[in-house]
């Protein structure tokens, strides 16, 4: 008599435990169902707000811009050479080095 009472404790335990699992799971994908639509709501709110000829208005709107121009473009030739960094010790060697001094082991060598 006792063992059906205790399994009988036990079976409803079990029962008990594993339809409070089964609530929490149906909460938490209520819980996911209610994600999904708020970022599939963000995700339009996004596209409609980043829409390039809303952004185009707005800008024409509130900024007082000028149209690009290609003639202000400059070639890349005319640009000034990168300056050297000062106090290059090392890279000035290099420079003033042999290349045959460079390639070989033994300065002065010849290959």
């Amino acid at each position: 008599m006792l063992a059906l009472i205790g399994a009988a404790v036990g079976v409803y335990r079990v029962k008990y435990e594993s339809t409070l699992q089964a609530e929490r799971i149906a909460k938490l994908r209520g819980e996911i169902r209610k994600e999904k639509e708020a970022i599939a709501l963000l995700r339009a709110e996004w596209s409609q707000l980043s829409r390039p000829d809303r952004i185009q208005e707005l800008a024409s709107r509130h900024l007082a811009l000028k149209s690009f121009e290609l003639d202000r473009l400059d070639k890349l030739d005319k640009l000034p050479e990168k300056p050297k960094p000062p106090g290059d010790p090392i890279g000035d060697m290099i420079e003033e080095m042999d290349p045959l001094d460079i390639t070989s082991s033994i300065p002065g060598a010849v290959q």
